[in-house]
């Protein structure tokens, strides 16, 4: 039976899992070694949270399904709306580029407002649309690979005065574990996502303290929190 609530770019995918002779999570296990993340694509992709995936997880996609190249990046990003491609990095041999060669990376943007139940981790939350920025200005504050990067909004105001509620946060999910005292840090504590300063304690716990006075801080365990990475800059309209 046809969803006829399916877009194009789902079509696509089902019928290259089918083609595939793999499971949908198989192929999911091969492109997240793929493009280095913990989250599922196809997944995503099938569920809806992720509506319109960045040219580099397209590409990925159709590699791993054995697709024509440039088939899906077509379909959710049509030459007549054109963007700008990223261009290739070479974790080994960064290049640095001037603000003025205007070569554009895509960062995915995570909504942080919705609890996604025990054992999620920052990964699992609800992708909004990729956001654009100059190579050469994020280049200007980390060397970690621009998809390893993601950015959100502040959530509540537990971090003020360190950050408000609207201040976009960059995460480096390269950092994934406590090994840096009292750093600010991307979490989800029970599924609930957070961003938290974080010291560990003995016996596997963690401390989780909020910059905000008004707020206490409170003891986890390490099976309670997951940590999604570290918060490495931020940015504040005025």
């Amino acid at each position: 039976m046809t969803d006829n609530s399916a877009t194009p770019l789902q079509v696509a995918i089902r019928e290259a899992v089918i083609a595939s002779g793999r499971t949908r999570d198989a192929n999911d296990q091969l492109l997240k070694k793929a493009l280095g993340t913990t989250g599922k694509p196809l997944w995503d992709i099938e569920r809806g949270k992720s509506k319109r995936p960045g040219p580099d997880t397209l590409r990925a996609i159709e590699r791993v399904l054995s697709l024509p190249d440039e088939q899906l990046v077509e379909l959710v990003h049509p030459r007549s709306s054109p963007i700008k491609q990223p261009p290739a990095f070479d974790a080994d041999q960064p290049k640095i580029h001037t603000a003025d060669a205007g070569e554009m990376v895509e960062i995915i943007k995570l909504d942080l407002s919705l609890p996604m139940g025990p054992g999620a981790t920052v990964d699992d939350y609800i992708e909004e649309e990729p956001v654009s920025f100059d190579l050469g200005y994020v280049r200007g504050f980390t060397r970690t690979p621009p998809h390893r990067l993601r950015i959100a909004r502040g959530v509540g105001d537990s971090m003020f005065p360190t950050l408000n509620s609207n201040d976009l946060v960059w995460i480096d999910s390269t950092q994934t574990n406590l090994n840096q005292q009292d750093r600010v840090w991307a979490v989800s504590i029970n599924g609930a996502a957070a961003i938290k300063r974080l010291r560990s304690l003995k016996e596997g716990r963690v401390l989780v303290i909020s910059d905000n006075p008004t707020i206490d801080n409170y003891e986890v365990g390490g099976d309670e929190i997951r940590i999604g990475g570290r918060v490495i800059r931020f940015a504040r309209d005025l």
